[in-house]
């Protein structure tokens, strides 16, 4: 039996791992279970009252770390601003050629931002086509790259529409995926979110906002370059470029080459995807959410037992 109290814990707990804590509608939306904003209320307040869980003004966290509070608010305050930078990004982007869906993800998706904060795009292009797209915005990337603003454009992750359905299943990605940001191209990141309706397995509760991407520029350039690369000719390059790239990508990851944060650089490539895989991020992370949440879980069993009470987890 997973008690209501188990999953506030295991909420609190996956958001501890980005020293993010939440505010109470927060936390509802992201259970695993559907329940009223009063009875979360409720809890919260009995758990705080009993030290499970800390309260720092309007939010709550695991540990009672005003600094986590701090630099929340002050992350909340930097994203709007770097939304400013996301916006203009945008309208960059969507002026290439086969890109059909925009939408922002990473920290900035969460509504945070800091220093070292990357504008993080997450893009699906037209089917069959994601290696022209992908090269032609990595050329561009390169100049802008030299005009200081290689954060605006953290082009990490494309599918294609052929692909929609993303196959790691997990708390990690199901976060990830509900809290996109639409861009441009409201109706292919709505498909998107359709076919990957399974999220609702992790979070039944989130309310996904009316997605609302407005913003597109296709112009005669893209719709020119589109005309040019579409049938056999399209088909030819986009595939010589998959293999291209994998080539350079395996050379890459032999020579152990790193990012400009240090991390040693890796992806992961078909027809209808590439994706980042440096060192393994996802994997991490869940690691360390499984840990956290085996920690408190013992923590909580052995406080309710000295209390006299029984909690499952």
């Amino acid at each position: 039996m997973i008690t209501l109290q188990s999953d506030i814990l295991k909420t609190l707990a996956y958001f501890d791992i980005f020293h993010y804590p939440l505010k109470n509608e927060e936390v509802r939306n992201f259970l695993s279970r559907e329940v009223s904003q009063q009875l979360i209320d409720e809890q919260l307040t009995a758990m705080t009252e009993a030290d499970i869980i800390y309260k720092i003004d309007e939010f709550y966290a695991l540990h009672n770390d005003l600094f986590m509070v701090v630099r929340r608010r002050n992350g909340n305050k930097n994203a709007l601003a770097a939304m400013q930078n996301a916006v203009k990004a945008t309208k960059i982007l969507s002026a290439f050629p086969f890109v059909e869906g925009l939408a922002l993800s990473g920290s900035l998706s969460k509504n945070y931002a800091d220093e070292n904060t990357d504008i993080d795009f997450f893009i699906i292009t037209r089917s069959n086509r994601l290696w022209i797209a992908r090269t032609l915005m990595h050329i561009f990337y390169r100049f802008a790259k030299l005009a200081g603003k290689r954060d605006w454009f953290c082009m990490n992750y494309y599918i294609d529409e052929t692909a929609l359905e993303i196959e790691e299943k997990n708390i990690y990605t199901a976060i990830e995926i509900v809290t996109l940001i639409p861009m441009q191209g409201a109706g292919t990141v709505q498909a998107f979110m359709n076919e990957n309706n399974w999220t609702k397995n992790y979070l039944p509760a989130y309310r996904t906002p009316k997605l609302n991407a407005v913003i597109t520029n296709k112009g005669l350039i893209r719709k020119l370059l589109e005309v040019l690369l579409g049938g056999k000719v399209g088909n030819a390059i986009d595939n010589w470029l998959l293999q291209t790239t994998q080539k350079r990508w395996i050379k890459k990851e032999e020579q152990k080459n790193i990012n400009a944060k240090g991390i040693c650089m890796g992806m992961i490539a078909g027809k209808h995807f590439a994706k980042p895989d440096p060192e393994n991020f996802q994997d991490k992370i869940l690691a360390q959410y499984r840990e956290k949440t085996n920690q408190f879980a013992v923590d909580y069993t052995n406080a309710q037992a000295l209390a006299g009470q029984v909690f499952l987890l």
